[in-house]
């Protein structure tokens, strides 16, 4: 079987045919949220070594908008501290401790900017 025929299949949540003249299919970008602007942005920024083999991670979090934007700003800030991460859960991760770093960069393009933890 087709794997992206079934996927497109599963897009319609199961609904074959309607008889309500009427009726549209919502299709998921519809309710993709928007991206809030900057300055009504509420990150969190902290550290994190659990689970991790005792290697340190900064991780960003509070993002509110589309993926697109949340993968861009991850890979800026992977760019700026010149290190790897990733992007997962709504949360950005860094590796290694980068929190001064990446508050200030985050200040600097208008986001408001908590730290979170010691």
């Amino acid at each position: 079987m087709n794997n992206k025929r079934s996927k497109k299949f599963n897009s319609f949540e199961g609904i074959v045919f309607s008889t309500n003249p009427d009726y549209e299919i919502e299709t998921p970008f519809d309710n993709e949220p928007q991206t809030v602007e900057a300055g009504l942005q509420d990150l969190r920024v902290q550290l994190d070594k659990k689970q991790r083999g005792g290697k340190v991670v900064t991780i960003v979090s509070g993002f509110k908008g589309k993926d697109d934007d949340l993968q861009m700003l991850g890979k800026k800030l992977k760019q700026k501290c010149g290190v790897g991460g990733s992007v997962k859960d709504g949360e950005i991760l860094i590796q290694g401790d980068f929190r001064e770093k990446i508050l200030l960069m985050l200040k600097n393009d208008g986001y408001k900017v908590k730290k979170v933890g010691g």
